[in-house]
């Protein structure tokens, strides 16, 4: 029993590796590092570049929607999920190495985007097999505190890996790279290929395979499809499930234009230095963090709807001041504060998940479904942010749009039904 008690521990930890690996791309690439390079050094201008980086993440939403939930239904029949995860894990990690070469000139416009496109379409259809994995690993009355410390490690990791990036290759330059070229900055894709890869690894050697049918790929291509097709045509008669999908769909969308833009507004609105916005990064992802894991407690205790809803409560609450207030002091206070609530978001929609899927053996499919949900409107998000931002000159008006999000997400889960405390 211990030697098993054992084996639960270092599966767990090696699957909460996997969120500390992959969190790098997400943080120095897509949200500050290449995402302010890019609109600051690379594009024509920063509207320009707001807009286009906007349209980049859109497309990428659009295909992971389109083949998220194929994917994952093909492997709930054909097993191998941890195949299906390697092959989307390194594209997004030789998507990133490849970033090296997006010189800081108008030139690389379409390389930077392209590698964006691609490795965020290999993380996030990585991370459908990834979650499905959550089920088999954490004892029921632990749910949500194992997807709290995944996420947890998540933003331990990306803080680490934006305090090398910053103090080693922007700050310091210790490997002396030439400034002309931003090889300071370039440096940090391939660096980030290197961490997903080095830290993802154990979760391939460690963390049991799902148990499956095996089945020919053809086969399960086919029977994938069916039965994703059947799931989506009767999804409408599981009111509850779909309206907790509608819900996610839409603060999702709210959280990932976040993302997406966060470090850009800092940059473009609070005139905060490309120092100060991979600082902002670093201390941003701390209180994230702090707030995933301090929280996870209430997923467990108060269920996992009340822990979302209050969340995004307080995101709203917290969001409105950051649109109107110009101190630069007071804008780090208040948005460090609104960051201690988007952990917990994060991992009790996770978890929630979980508790509301009925049929364990298609996890895979509904954790499809559930990234499906996350971006099939994923698209908007920075679309509108975008055309806010452009149509009005202001990113104010652009960031305003997340709120909104925000907003009718709560709203929408209020009625959704879910018996989540432990008994």
């Amino acid at each position: 029993m211990l030697l098993r008690q054992r084996e639960s521990v270092t599966a767990i930890a090696a699957w909460c590796l996997y969120d500390w690996a992959c969190a790098s791309f997400s943080i120095i690439v897509m949200t500050f590092i290449f995402a302010t390079y890019f609109t600051t050094k690379i594009a024509e201008n920063e509207i320009i570049g707001t807009y286009q980086w906007a349209n980049a993440t859109s497309l990428a939403g659009i295909i992971i929607a389109l083949t998220g939930p194929l994917f994952g239904a093909i492997a709930d029949r054909s097993g191998h999920h941890k195949r299906w995860l390697f092959f989307f894990t390194w594209m997004c990690i030789v998507s990133s190495a490849l970033l090296w070469f997006a010189y800081p000139n108008v030139h690389s416009v379409y390389l930077t985007l392209t590698c964006l496109v691609f490795g965020t379409v290999g993380l996030e259809v990585a991370l459908v097999f990834y979650n499905a994995f959550l089920p088999q690993l954490a004892p029921k009355d632990y749910l949500g505190r194992v997807s709290g410390w995944g996420w947890g490690c998540g933003y331990l990791g990306g803080i680490l890996a934006l305090s090398i990036a910053l103090i080693f290759f922007v700050k310091t330059n210790i490997l002396s790279l030439n400034t002309q070229t931003a090889e300071q900055i370039r440096i940090a894709g391939p660096f980030v290929a290197v961490w997903y890869a080095l830290f993802s690894m154990p979760l391939f050697f460690l963390v049991p395979a799902i148990p499956s049918t095996s089945r020919p790929l053809g086969l399960a291509i086919r029977e994938g499809w069916r039965e994703l097709w059947h799931t989506l045509k009767v999804l409408p008669r599981e009111k509850n499930m779909l309206l907790y999908l509608v819900s996610h769909m839409i603060y999702a969308d709210g959280l990932n234009t976040l993302f997406v833009f966060g470090g850009i507004y800092a940059a473009g609105t609070y005139g905060l230095s490309f120092e100060e916005v991979l600082l902002f990064g670093i201390t941003m992802n701390i209180t994230a963090g702090l707030g995933a894991v301090l929280l996870a407690w209430m997923d467990d205790f108060f269920g996992s709807k009340r822990t979302v809803i209050v969340s995004l409560v307080f995101l709203v609450l917290l969001g409105i001041p950051l649109l109107f207030m110009h101190n630069k002091s007071a804008f780090w206070t208040v948005a460090l504060l609104l960051c201690i609530f988007v952990g917990p978001v994060q991992s009790a929609s996770r978890s929630l998940m979980v508790k509301l899927i009925a049929n364990k053996e298609m996890s895979t499919e509904m954790f499809g479904l559930y990234s499906l949900s996350g971006k099939i409107t994923a698209f908007i998000g920075p679309w509108l942010l975008g055309l806010m931002t452009l149509t009005f000159g202001s990113q104010r008006v652009g960031m305003a749009t997340v709120l909104v999000f925000f907003s009718i997400g709560a709203m929408l889960l209020v009625p959704v039904k879910v018996v989540d405390k432990p008994t």
